[in-house]
């Protein structure tokens, strides 16, 4: 009997120790809690139009350290100048092509018209970006004739990504046919989704600049535009530091572009 005991407690020890390794292998210690990734912070991009008349807003804007794109009219007394300043100082230039609008007034010179032969065309864009030599894009000034013409935008299309520039419809008219064009072109493309300064009451830009977080807040990202104005960049320089405590996040216009 002894040794029927005997063996019978060797035996239980013998399992005793298999089910201890199979635990020690099989059994896993819990695994380190994996946390959530932050979410992406919404993306606000701002483009100040109708740089070139004058500098009286450069001490203004340098004063902005955000990144801001900078659209910069062809051919003015102080395009290439203030298309420099700018770009030394870490701006985005992008060229503010001259476009025919329905209401023919305040034309500026060499002006894009729907009734120009390709040849004219491209002429043009050739001598504005020989002036605005820091360009990474272009965006519509007026426009609104010009855009909705699809004839004239493929010549112009054609001549941006032969260059390999972006465009920015600076969305004038409803009937903008920039953003399906450009999509069938493979064309780099934005659409403006809100104007800033429509007023140079400093209230209503910065009414504007909230409707722009909005929208940026619903869907990821935003683009506004406004201009080379006092109102506009004093505004700017006090609300653009505020929204990026809130979480927003100031980008080009090119960081947008897929």
């Amino acid at each position: 009997m002894k040794g029927k005991h005997k063996y019978s407690s060797i035996l239980v020890a013998f399992l005793a120790v298999i089910v201890i390794v199979i635990l020690l292998i099989y059994v896993r210690k819990p695994g380190k809690e994996i946390k959530p990734r932050p979410a992406a912070k919404p993306r606000i991009a701002i483009v100040l139009d109708d740089w070139g008349y004058n500098l009286n807003n450069l001490h203004i804007i340098e004063e902005i350290r955000y990144p801001l794109t900078l659209a910069v009219l062809p051919n003015l007394s102080y395009s290439k100048r203030v298309s420099q300043e700018l770009y030394q100082r870490g701006f985005e230039i992008i060229l503010h092509l001259p476009m025919e609008p329905k209401e023919k007034y305040r034309l500026e010179k060499n002006t894009i018209l729907t009734s120009m032969s390709e040849a004219e065309i491209i002429n043009i864009i050739a001598k504005d970006l020989a002036n605005i030599r820091y360009a990474k894009g272009v965006s519509n000034h007026m426009g609104s004739m010009s855009t909705s013409d699809t004839k004239t935008m493929k010549i112009v299309f054609a001549e941006f990504k032969k260059r390999h520039l972006y465009f920015l419809d600076s969305f004038v008219t409803a009937r903008s046919s920039c953003p399906l064009l450009a999509y069938r072109m493979g064309l780099s493309f934005a659409k403006r989704d809100v104007f800033l300064d429509n007023s140079d009451n400093p209230g209503y830009i910065k009414q504007q600049v909230y409707k722009l977080k909005a929208k940026a807040k619903s869907r990821g990202f935003a683009i506004g535009i406004g201009h080379d104005r006092k109102s506009t960049l004093q505004v700017l320089k006090k609300v653009i530091p505020e929204l990026e405590k809130e979480g927003y996040k100031f980008v080009f216009v090119s960081d947008l572009i897929k």
